[in-house]
């Protein structure tokens, strides 16, 4: 009877509270409708679930309810949380919740071994309960249902402060103890703030005992036999830890060359995808979802077609690997002889390199129209023995397009543009992308010899290559701009994100994966909520303004991030492959007309300093967690005003962030959008992006193959480095990669 009682009380309080914060607000009448409901198990517990979305659908006429709907929710959250605490009510010992989860092997013991109870404490008294209520129904959902800690039997215990604590606490363990308390209170601040969210596997994984906190991964895979099955296995591991993976085939010898010197007897690029398929389907994320792999592949290799139509719904299904996603490499030479409608030849990689003494793909163009790629490219095409495949070049462009109207990928890597703004050229080559197309790093492969000892032991030598590792988080930028929080959130920001590489050490199972983490020290500093910027600003999508604005709002990102990252060089020291980068070389700034005082300032301290992190900023594209932050997404522009969130028993209801009178005539639907505004501000923006952007392509099911070629032929020509999805109105679902969603 009392704990009935308590519960009516706090109810009421509740009602009376959102009635005198939202006047404008039926409050009273929702209430009669929605009887929040106790945790007791007898009870349905999607009752006032499905009433609450119910409610939510209408948040387009009245935005404000989705805020209602979110504080009924989180009543309920602490309702159950004290309840499986056996406390009171909600964010009572900080502590306790830390230790109870410890000994049930949710939370790790490092937690307690970095942090005394006199420290928790500390923590604990600047814990901001009423930040909960800058999320949105969606927003809490999403973080209830897959982030916040829970019990084996997944009983919940966290509430959505704590979490932001526990990251912060987690991500500021490698900092000196002098300093660790003060950097942790600035992480919860700007975690809590909401001014930045932290990539799914770190928002989900920090301070708990298992998985890692990187997003993704990018393999590239030997032409043999042990090391395909060993790429594989290495990626097996990275996958159950909730990794997204890039897997680079374009070494692969092609279907029909030899092994070993008998003709016709490799199988190709294809019977390795269904492979990797299987891998894919089968060590899936953490329990939640099916693992996320992206293959990438040559634009001059033999087995393109095959490779092209892995994912079509027609044809021979053996020849199909529905579950993985695919990426095309393309050099500028390719796109030009498209454009000129010329002729384009095929080449095996393991008959080049055997004949020539070369790997075509270790080359890119070092300038516009010229370079090494090219010169190499034409000496196979007129060497009287090596065998080549003559195709129209535009006949591989409409297979990419026509899986791409079907499928949404492949997804296009724009090589030579890459590798001629590598800053990390002095070290090697970019071969492809990863799994969201916005990491662009130096691959190797790694190779794997095996030895008979004298004395009758084997021994096994695995020569690591660089195996590259995505490390994200993204800023907020309707809510960090109109803070005007930059320069304190981004130095906070590039600290986390540098001491993600520390925690993983001993996290990451594939260790080169870790040697290549430390080796360069890649960060991906992102962002999220551009079209949510666009429209609190008034500024039309389709417009020179919006063009301008991201040239000059992503200078200024780049320069904080810089100088941040700088900073830090100077306390911790720079990258281990710092010299001869186009960093030291001050190449970085020059090749990017990056002139004044602060610039040049800046580029005589890096160069005299150095720089923490090998390369800075990607633009993921974050699409979950900026739901979690009641924003947009990347820098895409939203699909509806109004859309479903599907979920496993229910869809939760989103609607265009801070939507107004005022704000609606700037949410135009990303498929009503002249494409072409979108590839110039994201050429403004990619100018300042050492990486590359999860850029999408919007486009209707009537687009005619003329249209679509030229938006791809723009995006090349206006130096964008990748190209995600084409989405089409036919298959707007399409499902991007969680990993990634930072």
């Amino acid at each position: 009877m009392i704990t009935k009682v308590k519960r009516k009380s706090a109810t009421s309080r509740l009602k009376q509270q959102l009635q005198k914060e939202f006047p404008q607000l039926d409050v009273n009448g929702l209430f009669r409708k929605v009887s929040i409901q106790s945790t007791d198990k007898e009870k349905d517990p999607d009752t006032n679930l499905l009433l609450l979305e119910g409610l939510a659908r209408i948040t387009q006429q009245e935005p404000d309810w989705t805020y209602v709907c979110a504080r009924i929710y989180l009543h309920s959250l602490y309702e159950e949380a004290s309840m499986n605490r056996f406390q009171g009510g909600p964010y009572q010992d900080f502590y306790g919740l830390i230790n109870e989860l410890v000994q049930r092997r949710i939370f790790d013991l490092e937690l307690l071994n970095h942090y005394t109870r006199e420290e928790v404490a500390e923590l604990e008294a600047v814990i901001a309960p009423e930040r909960d209520h800058l999320l949105t129904y969606a927003g809490v959902r999403m973080l209830a249902d897959r982030y916040l800690a829970r019990d084996h039997e997944r009983n919940l215990f966290e509430l959505p402060q704590e979490r932001w604590m526990i990251i912060a606490m987690t991500l500021m363990m490698p900092e000196t103890k002098e300093q660790r308390l003060e950097l942790v209170k600035e992480a919860y601040w700007v975690l809590s703030n909401l001014y930045m969210t932290v990539a799914t596997p770190t928002l989900s994984n920090a301070g708990k005992a298992h998985g890692q906190l990187s997003s993704c991964f990018i393999d590239t895979v030997d032409d043999s036999l042990r090391g395909i099955y060993d790429s594989n296995t290495d990626i097996a591991m990275l996958s159950k830890a909730g990794g997204g993976i890039g897997v680079y085939l374009g070494k692969i010898r092609s279907k029909g060359s030899d092994i070993k010197g008998y003709k016709n007897t490799s199988s190709g690029v294809i019977a390795w995808m269904k492979q990797l398929n299987t891998t894919a389907v089968n060590v899936d994320q953490l329990g939640q979802r099916n693992g996320a792999i992206a293959v990438y592949y040559p634009v001059f290799g033999k087995d393109i077609f095959a490779f092209l139509d892995a994912k079509l719904n027609n044809g021979d299904e053996r020849q199909r690997t529905h579950d993985l996603f695919t990426g095309v490499v393309l050099p500028d030479l390719f796109m030009e002889k498209v454009e000129a409608r010329e002729d384009w030849y095929l080449f095996d990689p393991h008959e080049v390199k055997k004949m020539m003494g070369f790997e075509l793909d270790d080359f890119y163009d070092e300038k516009e129209g010229a370079g090494s790629f090219r010169e190499r490219y034409e000496e196979c095409v007129n060497h009287p023995l090596l065998s080549k495949d003559k195709v129209p070049a535009i006949d591989i462009m409409k297979r990419i397009m026509i899986s791409q109207l079907e499928t949404g990928g492949p997804f296009m890597f724009y090589k030579d543009t890459v590798n001629r703004l590598n800053n990390n050229r002095h070290e090697g080559i970019i071969y492809c992308t990863n799994l969201c197309t916005e990491i662009t790093q130096n691959q190797t492969a790694t190779t794997v010899e095996e030895e008979v000892t004298a004395d009758g032991k084997i021994i096994i030598t695995k020569t690591p290559g660089d195996f590259v590792v995505c490390n994200l988080s993204s800023l907020s930028l309707a809510r960090v701009v109109e803070a005007d929080a930059l320069e304190r959130v981004i130095p906070i920001q590039v600290r986390m994100l540098d001491n993600v590489i520390e925690l993983n050490k001993d996290k990451i199972e594939v260790k080169q994966a870790v040697l290549t983490n430390d080796k360069y020290r890649a960060i991906g500093l992102g962002t999220f909520g551009w079209h949510h910027l666009l429209a609190k600003k008034g500024i039309r999508w389709e417009s020179e303004e919006a063009v301008a604005f991201a040239d000059e709002l992503y200078e200024k990102i780049n320069f904080l991030t810089i100088q941040a990252s700088q900073t830090l060089a100077e306390e911790k020291g720079s990258y281990p492959t710092f010299a001869g980068s186009d960093w030291e070389t001050g190449r970085y700034f020059s090749e990017r007309g990056y002139e004044g005082e602060e610039w040049t300032e800046l580029a005589e301290k890096v160069q005299a300093g150095g720089i923490r992190n090998g390369w800075l900023l990607a633009v993921a594209p974050n699409a979950s967690t900026s739901i979690i932050a009641g924003s947009t997404a990347s820098i895409d522009p939203i699909f509806k005003k109004q859309y479903a969130e599907e979920k496993k028993s229910s869809k939760i209801p989103v609607t265009a962030p801070d939507l107004s009178p005022e704000t609606t005539w700037f949410y135009k639907s990303a498929y009503e959008i002249d494409q072409k505004w979108s590839i110039r501000q994201n050429a403004a923006r990619q100018r300042h992006v050492d990486q590359s952007i999860s850029f999408n392509l919007y486009v209707k099911n009537t687009v005619k193959a003329k249209e679509l070629l030229d938006l791809h032929l723009s995006a090349w020509k206006s130096g964008l480095k990748t190209t995600y999805y084409v989405r089409s109105t036919s298959h707007e679902d399409v499902e991007g990669c969680d990993s990634c969603e930072s």
